[in-house]
């Protein structure tokens, strides 16, 4: 459990130069109008199509495998898209780490905050489900603005985005979790804690089961969902960020408590949970991170998807 990032002088050392210079910029662009980052945002997305090209492969196919009946053109619409809404979630990341909290509350919207305050009634713990929409360093901030958390999270590789990561998701939360210590989320939430976990990605064949997932029978999904919905019994509530349409800001969306989870059959929880996943993802389909080989593990003796 990470809270309160401390800086080492070994973060200064040449290696990290580059990312030094790359986090500086990202902090000066962040300091324009609202209107010139999501004008700004939306060009590099797309200009980054250019460049990404297996990217556009992934996302082309994801798309084709989840929603078979759209037209080609339809697709190709979704692709360009999802690629503006991609460069945008880099600004909204820079906007998420750096901009004050009077900033970030003039942008948002929330909707449903009632729905996590009556879930945690006598302080039970919550499960905060989400998804990867590109905003979502922008909706974890937004979140804790409302009401502070702690969060499943994979640690970075690179030293110093690991503080800047870490420094930036706490400002307004309380803690970062390794999505691997599922004993230290199990005792956060037993504690009353809210806490932040996405079930939506392939995350290997380990601790997977497949359940159908849009038009794909298939899909590996994290068993990790049911695992801490039985040990620790927390209510389970869903919450994304939504862009809106013409630089109007975002909308944080909270949804009720979900009600008959499968605590007695993983297969069973791994489709309830999908059929979350799914609505969550139709409230705004361009913005959710299809870039992500999500059908990439398959069942024993299966062809791959991609």
């Amino acid at each position: 459990m990470k809270s309160s990032p401390i800086f080492s002088r070994s973060l200064l050392h040449p290696r990290y130069w580059l990312t030094w210079f790359g986090l500086g910029l990202l902090f000066m662009l962040v300091q324009l109008p609202f209107p010139l980052l999501e004008k700004l945002g939306t060009w590099m997305g797309r200009t980054s199509m250019r460049f990404l090209k297996r990217r556009v492969r992934i996302t082309r196919r994801n798309l084709e495998l989840c929603f078979p009946d759209l037209s080609p053109d339809t697709i190709e619409k979704r692709i360009i898209n999802n690629f503006e809404s991609l460069g945008m979630g880099l600004m909204e990341t820079g906007m998420a780490w750096f901009w004050s909290d009077e900033r970030v509350k003039s942008w948002f919207t929330v909707n449903g905050l009632h729905n996590l305050q009556s879930a945690q009634q006598s302080q039970r713990g919550a499960l905060i489900i989400g998804v990867h929409f590109m905003s979502l360093e922008l909706g974890g901030r937004a979140m804790g603005l409302c009401q502070p958390m702690m969060a499943m999270y994979r640690p970075h590789n690179n030293k110093l985005m690991e503080w800047v990561q870490t420094k930036g998701r706490t400002r307004s939360n309380k803690a970062m979790i390794d999505r691997r210590d599922l004993r230290g989320m199990v005792k956060a939430l037993k504690q009353g804690e809210a806490v932040w976990f996405a079930p939506d990605q392939d995350y290997g064949p380990k601790g997977s089961v497949f359940a159908p997932l849009f038009a794909v029978p298939q899909a590996a999904t994290t068993s990790g969902t049911y695992m801490l919905a039985r040990m620790a019994k927390p209510a389970m509530v869903t919450v994304v960020l939504i862009r809106k349409e013409c630089g109007k800001g975002y909308e944080l969306v909270i949804q009720p408590r979900l009600l008959d989870y499968p605590l007695d059959d993983e297969l069973a929880a791994a489709a309830y949970m999908n059929k979350v996943i799914e609505r969550e993802i139709m409230r705004a389909p361009s913005q959710y991170l299809w870039l992500h080989r999500r059908f990439k593990t398959r069942p024993a003796g299966a062809a791959s998807l991609y």
